[in-house]
């Protein structure tokens, strides 16, 4: 039998995790059943909601189990095929395993057109970061003409497209991030109208006095903490929040409790909304479609940093808590 590896689950890391929770497992290459493909990996995603999967606690995504693989969004190619809608050669994605090879149920998986953008963007700026950045952006924050837009982790594979979605709409963009290289790419390349490199700003609330005199009227929050504190008392009246990440806090063992918000939020009748990518499940190909037309156009712009080899997975995942991608982070597994 042929054989493939897999990234495991070795123990549930209490604070940051480090690479001892993860084991390389070299086991027998799986077989379709009927209505399912084999695929070959090309690119793997790690992404910050994976911290969570790692507790052994109740949220949003299931737990994985130690000892068990884990999953990850991917895009790869269909070697073998039981399912009647694709046949070998096929690139598609789905989720999947942190594997070289999976078996998954054709219904379960999303084609990919090649010739539309590089394959990897369907992990990226094509897939569930872009997705989550346009339908909570527009359906959750509702920015209007002339309205002011902050980010957190603006450089990001989420908040990246937001600030340029928010643009398009007429708003104002204020992003924060955690270097000077990252400031430079918001404003010079994206065309935010303003940045703070937060790692380097003793006041943030000064900075966001500053680059926001005329107040915030969207806060897309992917970080929480001190961002999120700093942001709170200058949001103006009807304002919105729509709340995608908190990676702040999630290597926290005892999450800190920040100030008391609610009352601003009665004083300026403003909305805070969660917001996860499945609710929009049935309406994924409006959000491909436009944001396929906006990077046709020039007005969307994507970078990706990727990470060479299946068994350097675990090192991608690990360097989103340093801040260290700008863009969307993968993992090439194969050509």
């Amino acid at each position: 039998m042929a054989s493939t590896r897999q990234w495991h689950l070795a123990s549930r890391p209490v604070g940051e995790p480090t690479r001892d929770a993860f084991e390389l497992v070299t086991v027998e290459r799986p077989e379709p059943e009927d209505g399912e493909v084999l695929i070959e990996t090309h690119y793997q995603s790690v992404d910050p909601y994976m911290r969570g999967r790692m507790r052994d606690a109740e949220s949003y995504a299931e737990p994985w189990d130690v000892g068990e693989p884990m999953k990850a969004s991917v895009v790869g190619e269909v070697l073998e095929s039981n399912y009647d809608g694709l046949e070998a050669g096929d690139i598609v994605t789905g989720d999947l395993l942190w594997a070289e090879h999976a078996v998954a149920h054709g219904d379960e998986l999303r084609r990919v057109n090649p010739a539309l953008a590089p394959v990897s963007t369907a992990l990226g700026v094509l897939g569930m970061p872009g997705v989550t950045a346009y339908f909570g952006l527009l359906d959750v924050g509702e920015p209007k003409p002339g309205d002011t837009v902050v980010v957190s982790a603006a450089a990001g594979a989420v908040g990246s497209v937001v600030g340029q979605l928010a643009q398009i709409a007429g708003a104002r963009v204020v992003g924060t991030a955690g270097s000077d290289e990252k400031v430079d790419w918001l404003t010079d390349d994206l065309g935010f109208d303003a940045a703070i490199n937060y790692r380097e700003t003793d006041d943030l609330g000064a900075a966001l006095e500053e680059t926001c005199p005329d107040g915030i009227d969207v806060y897309f929050d992917n970080v929480g903490g001190p961002i999120t504190d700093a942001v709170w008392p200058r949001l103006n009246l009807r304002a919105r929040v729509a709340v995608c990440g908190q990676i702040a806090l999630y290597n926290e063992t005892d999450v800190p409790t920040g100030p008391r918000k609610l009352a601003t939020l009665i004083e300026k009748r403003a909305r805070v909304e969660g917001l996860l990518v499945g609710d929009y499940e049935g309406r994924w190909g409006e959000a491909l479609e436009r944001l396929a037309g906006f990077i046709d156009s020039g007005e969307l712009e994507y970078r990706e940093e990727v990470v060479e080899g299946f068994e350097n997975a675990p090192d991608a995942f690990l360097g989103l808590f340093e801040g260290e991608n700008i863009g969307k982070q993968l993992v090439k597994v194969s050509d």
